[in-house]
């Protein structure tokens, strides 16, 4: 598979949703993807039912045992890498092997020596940015303390 290429994407002021169904028929088509900024997509809507709708996702559990699922995430990275893999068919080994070329990083890495990241237009956030949820406070209402 050397004929596979290498997108670099920034996902600042970009639809989360929008963003992971560009990144997932990338990557089905045989490319790597490496999303940077994944703290600084936009999730759409009022942020007080998208802060309510996360939260009630965080209620469900296993009536048995937690380690049963569903794993509910709160990094950004792993928030945006779990959309994706929404909208890619996981369990065919199309999907299995797709998932493996995607990368989703926190801020830009040391390793990552790009001249330009890849912005997709019809992804980009319209309206003015109060209007969105950014990851990042999505994430730290869900209860992480990183960054």
């Amino acid at each position: 598979m050397s004929s596979e290429k290498t997108v670099y994407v920034d996902a600042s002021n970009q639809i989360a949703g929008r963003l992971a169904s560009r990144v997932a028929k990338l990557i089905l088509s045989g490319n790597r993807v490496v999303v940077v900024n994944a703290e600084k997509s936009l999730i759409s809507g009022s942020r007080s039912s998208v802060l309510e709708q996360w939260r009630k996702r965080l209620e469900l559990s296993s009536r048995v045992n937690p380690i049963y699922g569903p794993i509910h995430y709160r990094r950004p990275d792993n928030i945006l890498k779990r959309i994706v893999r929404g909208m890619v068919p996981r369990k065919k080994p199309k999907g299995a092997t797709a998932m493996k070329r995607l990368r989703v990083y926190i801020g830009v890495p040391a390793g990552v020596k790009v001249d330009k990241f890849t912005q997709f237009e019809d992804a980009a956030a319209t309206r003015p940015t109060p209007v969105y949820v950014t990851m990042l406070d999505l994430s730290r209402s869900l209860g992480w303390s990183g960054q």
